[in-house]
């Protein structure tokens, strides 16, 4: 069986958590990065003899759009799909819904489900360190359990959590700044998922384009890509009391 991990992950985190639960599912696993800017439509097909994993982060409990927007452009053909959001410790509330509505509209049968805690984009001191090693073996055991529903056949609906119509998409949060440290090497409007970093000038963000996804901090070698920190610190403060209590995996078979 070929397992094919579609992914969002702006930061990496979302990848964390993928790779845990596609190693499990199958020896070697191909790879759609939906996080590359100018995302195209991959040329192979997957089959209903196939597995995914389709993993994107909670975006203010959403799926991002443009995750959503790309996936739509990869033909299922009835391959069975583990869909999966990560989300920073708060709550992941309509995307694994919209997740799953967007993976049946792409031809995809979704067999199981996973919310999944990772390390904050943002506040890193919520959820830090996390997928840890209690989630891993929580993970594993969980990707084992998919694996026999595969072998077996079995093919019913997961029941998965989240409204219809869904929550009102947020519009773009923090947006980072460029400060002194930058060498205009580029790589952040190279690797920006939306295109929203002018490459002949780095410091310049069209912000009715960014998203707030946090992969140009992630991708900058000089660390030059920063938040306001004051900002950061209201944010983190206003969350505090959701996001306090670690949270574990929910899994949906």
């Amino acid at each position: 069986m070929k397992c094919t991990e579609i992914l969002f992950s702006p930061t990496g985190g979302t990848k964390r958590v993928a790779d845990i639960v596609a190693a499990k599912l199958a020896e070697e696993t191909a790879l759609i990065d939906l996080t590359v800017p100018g995302f195209s439509s991959p040329q192979d097909a997957l089959g209903a003899e196939d597995a995914a994993v389709i993993a994107v982060p909670s975006f203010g409990g959403r799926v991002p759009a443009v995750a959503a927007e790309r996936l739509q452009k990869i033909r299922g053909n009835g391959a069975k799909a583990v869909i999966l959001c990560v989300y920073g410790n708060r709550a992941y509330e309509d995307t694994l819904a919209e997740l799953q509505d967007r993976a049946e509209q792409a031809g995809f049968s979704v067999v199981a489900a996973i919310a999944a805690v990772a390390e904050h984009s943002i506040m890193r001191q919520y959820a830090a360190g996390r997928p840890d090693e209690r989630d891993r073996a929580q993970l594993e055991n969980f990707a084992e359990r998919i694996l026999a529903k595969l072998k077996s056949g079995a093919a019913e609906k997961p029941s998965i959590p989240g409204n219809r119509p869904y929550k009102k998409a947020a519009g773009a949060g923090l947006i980072p700044k460029t400060g002194k440290a930058c060498t205009n090497c580029g790589l952040c409007a190279e690797q920006c998922p939306v295109g929203a970093i002018s490459k002949a000038d780095v410091t310049a963000v069209d912000k009715k384009i960014c998203i707030s996804c946090m992969r140009c901090v992630a991708v900058c070698p000089q660390k030059a890509k920063q938040l306001n920190s004051a900002m950061v610190s209201a944010a983190a403060l206003a969350m505090k009391k959701a996001c306090s209590v670690p949270k574990s995996c929910e899994l949906y078979l």
